[in-house]
């Protein structure tokens, strides 16, 4: 990945830019004057940070379905924060995210240690992912030299000193964290890292109800996730229908993975499942008391 002229200068933006933590607090003066200019300066770094033209054109492609704007925003993300992303995979948000908080917060990678799982292959898949991860943050230092990854055992995780992050966010992994009993430990290690009043915010598939724990779907039953976050602590704060899709009827022969973008279907099926689009997905906020 190379560093263009419109990356530089947009990277110079964020950290010109003001923020909310900077803002005088005048006596007297209109509540509006006093907030409204930071929050609309935070608001234009997160759109140039969705807008940039560093992102991977294929990852910009599915902002039709994973609304990063809408959603971030729905879950407050401030550019002066420090934002923990649970395993981001390629780093899909980690190309918004990242540029979005190196001039005043910290974005922090949240991956699983390999050499916490035994040999064979669901190691070597997290070592492959967690090298893809570290070699397109150090591939782009202009976006990424202030990022850091932080690796944990999935059995005991931690994911950082008690109380160091303002927010934590996850995006499509409940159902793999319930398939492998992994799920009520990973909520407790977001309620310790989080300061009190911090964020936690969840994507997922979601299914018709509630499903089984031995479930294949990939999808959850909504009410099961805000469950898992409530007996972690959390309490909701709200739910939005950012990333819902009506036209997913859930009951795909392969799951969730029948669906853009993994299309594991025939190939006679792709228009079909091309037009219904990716999964309906819940958005849900928590917040730490």
């Amino acid at each position: 990945m190379k560093t263009t002229a419109p990356l530089v200068a947009a990277c110079l933006l964020f950290a010109a830019l003001p923020v909310a933590a900077q803002a005088p607090a005048h006596a007297g003066h209109d509540h509006a004057a006093m907030h409204g200019a930071p929050a609309a300066a935070a608001s234009a770094q997160l759109q140039a940070a969705v807008g940039g033209d560093w992102r991977s054109p294929a990852n910009a492609a599915r902002d039709a379905y994973r609304h990063p704007l809408q959603t971030l925003e729905f879950f407050g993300v401030q550019p002066q924060q420090t934002v923990v992303e649970i395993t981001p995979g390629g780093g899909w948000y980690a190309e918004i995210l990242a540029p979005y908080l190196r001039g005043h917060g910290h974005y922090v990678a949240a991956v699983v240690d390999p050499m916490a799982l035994p040999a064979g292959s669901g190691r070597n898949y997290q070592q492959r992912t967690r090298d893809g991860l570290e070699k397109k943050f150090a591939a782009a230092p202009a976006l990424f030299d202030k990022a850091t990854v932080v690796a944990y055992d999935p059995a005991a995780p931690v994911l950082g000193k008690p109380g160091s992050a303002d927010v934590v966010l996850t995006f499509r992994n409940v159902h793999n964290w319930r398939a492998a009993n992994q799920a009520e430990g990973l909520f407790r290690a977001f309620f310790a890292v989080l300061k009190p009043g911090g964020t936690l915010g969840v994507v997922e598939h979601r299914a018709k109800g509630d499903v089984a724990a031995d479930d294949k779907s990939g999808y959850v039953g909504q009410a099961q996730v805000i469950a898992m976050a409530e007996a972690a602590g959390f309490k909701l704060q709200q739910t939005s229908e950012i990333n819902a899709n009506p036209r997913d009827t859930r009951d795909h022969p392969n799951g969730v993975w029948t669906l853009p973008p993994s299309n594991n279907h025939d190939a006679a099926d792709a228009a079909r499942y091309k037009a219904i689009g990716e999964s309906d997905r819940m958005t849900l906020r928590f917040v730490k008391p």
